[in-house]
């Protein structure tokens, strides 16, 4: 498991003192506000302490510290920003999305295996799994009605429903 994480990218400067705006992908804006070390690189030998986060508007500003000026702060554009995974906080049950791909998504039943995550995305109601059989891409929501158990170590288990599955149905 990566023990640095990708928690954002530098899109822009904002003022002109060094503040900076970044495109956040945690889960929410706050959790990225609540890290006092981010790394510039994703071996945890660069950190940037923050001094301050404020979310606004879909994105977060951030005073670095050594992060004085405008050119500063433009020289920071496009950099990646990386937490380290200790310092994010996860609800029992959630997992991070890197710790995910490459799990095997089982039936819990069977045990026949239909593939790998490849992705994760949010559609507004819950996340989806990309699951891959090397021939064809299945989106599957992570809800409790299919997801059965998750598994770190072992894969991600379902109970799919016909249609699901293009076997799915022939199971039933």
């Amino acid at each position: 498991m990566k023990q640095y994480l990708e928690a954002g990218q530098v899109i822009n400067k904002r003022g002109l003192k060094g503040e900076v705006k970044v495109d956040c992908y945690c889960d929410t804006l706050e959790t990225l506000c609540e890290i006092s070390t981010l790394y510039l690189d994703d071996k945890g030998e660069r950190p940037v302490k923050i001094l301050a986060a404020k979310p606004y508007k879909g994105f977060v500003y951030l005073t670095i510290e050594g992060i004085n000026s405008v050119e500063d702060a433009d020289r920071m554009r496009g950099k990646t920003l990386y937490a380290d995974r200790c310092d994010i906080p996860v609800d029992e049950g959630c997992y991070f999305i890197d710790d995910l791909i490459g799990l095997e998504m089982i039936d819990a039943d069977t045990k026949k295996v239909y593939g790998k995550i490849t992705d994760v995305f949010n559609s507004g109601a819950s996340d989806i799994y990309t699951v891959s059989d090397g021939a064809k891409d299945y989106y599957i929501p992570a809800v409790d009605e299919f997801i059965i158990e998750t598994d770190l170590e072992k894969g991600v288990f379902i109970r799919p429903i016909p249609g699901m599955f293009d076997e799915a149905e022939q199971l039933k």
